[in-house]
């Protein structure tokens, strides 16, 4: 096996490290969401930071669909959150747009994240400090020429 740190296309996903991944394609990234959201339970919470366009939906709409759900997976950059229903329910938001917190968007994103939901939150520099007791995996997408990605997965929790 190689070292979580390896970039590698079929390192670990799991545990308390960090593993670099490259996918080379649309599909391979969102398996690669599928296979991390088989590591994750309700309550969970993770972050994706990337460029615009660096496949953090895309991330999202595999694990989602590993979870159960078969609605279509769209990005909420402008409804701010999505919830899909499955065998755990997955709440998506996307933070993209929010300039800072107010007592208000903090109470919108508490309510997102309420009862047992797995959560993706795109863009979340701004909320990272609220949800750092619930964040277990922190993930980092990048563009890698084409359609390849690199996605640097930093577990905060054993999974």
């Amino acid at each position: 096996m190689r070292p979580a740190s390896e970039t590698s296309d079929g390192g670990p996903v799991g545990g308390a490290a960090t593993a670099v991944r490259r996918t080379a394609s649309a599909a391979a990234t969102e398996a690669l969401g599928a296979e991390v959201a088989a590591r994750l339970r309700p309550g969970d919470v993770v972050l994706l930071r990337g460029d615009l366009g660096a496949g953090k939906t895309t991330f999202v709409r595999g694990a989602a669909r590993a979870l159960g759900a078969d609605a279509a997976v769209t990005s909420p950059t402008f409804a701010l959150a999505h919830r899909y229903d499955g065998d755990v329910r997955v709440a998506h938001l996307d933070l993209y747009r929010l300039g800072g917190l107010g007592a208000e968007d903090e109470e919108l994103v508490e309510d997102e994240l309420a009862g047992d939901v797995v959560a993706f939150v795109e863009w979340p520099d701004h909320v990272a400090g609220l949800l750092a007791a619930r964040t277990v995996l922190e993930v980092e997408l990048r563009h890698a020429g084409a359609d390849e990605r690199e996605a640097e997965l930093r577990w905060r929790a054993e999974r």
